[in-house]
C-alpha cells in the first residue's frame, strides 16, 4: 500500500525529470511548423550571421525558462483551469523551442552552455510563484510575457533586415507571448509588485547578455 501511495509522485518526478533533461539538451517536436519555410533564404555576411545566431540562441534560452516555468507553474497549480492553462502555453513555448534551436542550427551555432543553470533557475522561480497562489503565479505570467514580448520587439529591431527566416519565427512568438499573457489576465491575474517586477527585468538583462555569448 505504501509503495501504491508514492506511485504518482514518484510518476511525476520522473516525467519532469525527463522532460528537464530534453529542455535542456534541446530536444523538442514542434506540434506546428516553423514560420521560417515561409521566409526566404537570405545570404548574410559572417557578422550578421553570428549576430543573428546570437539573438536567435538568446529566444531559445528564453523558451529553455519558459518550459521550466510553465512546468513549475502547473505542477503546483490549486485550479485545474489555471493547470490547464499553463499545460497549453508549454505546448506554444515548445514550438518555439524547437523553432529557434533549428534556426540555431541553420545558422551554424550552437545553443547556450548553461541551459541546465536556465532551467533551474526559472523551475524554483516558478515553483516559489505558483506557492504564493494561482493570482500570483498568473500575475508572475503577465510580467513575465510582457517583458518577453519586449524583448522579441526589441529582436525585430535588431535582427540584419535580410533575415526573414529569424524575423518570421520571432513574430510569431510574439504573437503567442501576447495571447498567453492575456490568458493569464483573464483567468485572474494579481499584479505583479514593482519590486519583483524590476528584478525579473534585472535578471532578463543578465540572461539576455550571458546567452548572446554563452
Amino acid at each position: 500500500m505504501t509503495a501504491h501511495r508514492y506511485l504518482p509522485t514518484l510518476d511525476r518526478l520522473i516525467v519532469d525529470a525527463d522532460k528537464a533533461l530534453r529542455v535542456i539538451a534541446g530536444v523538442a517536436h514542434a506540434s506546428r511548423p516553423t514560420p521560417a519555410v515561409q521566409a526566404a533564404d537570405a545570404t548574410l555576411s559572417a557578422a550578421e550571421q553570428r549576430h543573428s545566431a546570437g539573438l536567435m540562441r538568446v529566444n531559445h534560452v528564453g523558451e529553455v525558462c519558459a518550459q521550466a516555468l510553465y512546468n513549475s507553474q502547473a505542477r503546483h497549480a490549486h485550479s485545474p483551469a489555471i493547470r490547464a492553462q499553463f499545460d497549453e502555453a508549454g505546448r506554444d513555448e515548445e514550438d518555439h523551442l524547437a523553432w529557434t534551436a533549428q534556426r540555431v542550427n541553420e545558422l551554424g551555432s550552437r545553443l547556450s552552455l548553461l541551459n541546465p543553470l536556465w532551467y533551474a533557475g526559472a523551475f524554483a522561480l516558478g515553483t516559489l510563484a505558483a506557492r504564493v497562489g494561482d493570482g500570483q503565479s498568473l500575475g508572475f505570467v503577465v510580467e513575465t510575457e510582457r517583458q518577453v514580448e519586449a524583448h522579441l520587439a526589441s529582436h525585430l529591431v535588431d535582427l540584419p533586415p535580410q533575415d526573414a527566416k529569424s524575423r518570421a519565427i520571432v513574430r510569431q512568438m510574439q504573437i503567442d507571448e501576447i495571447e498567453h499573457g492575456a490568458a493569464a489576465q483573464r483567468l485572474g491575474a494579481i499584479d505583479t509588485p514593482a519590486p519583483v517586477r524590476a528584478l525579473m527585468g534585472l535578471m532578463g538583462k543578465v540572461m539576455t547578455k550571458t546567452a548572446y555569448y554563452i
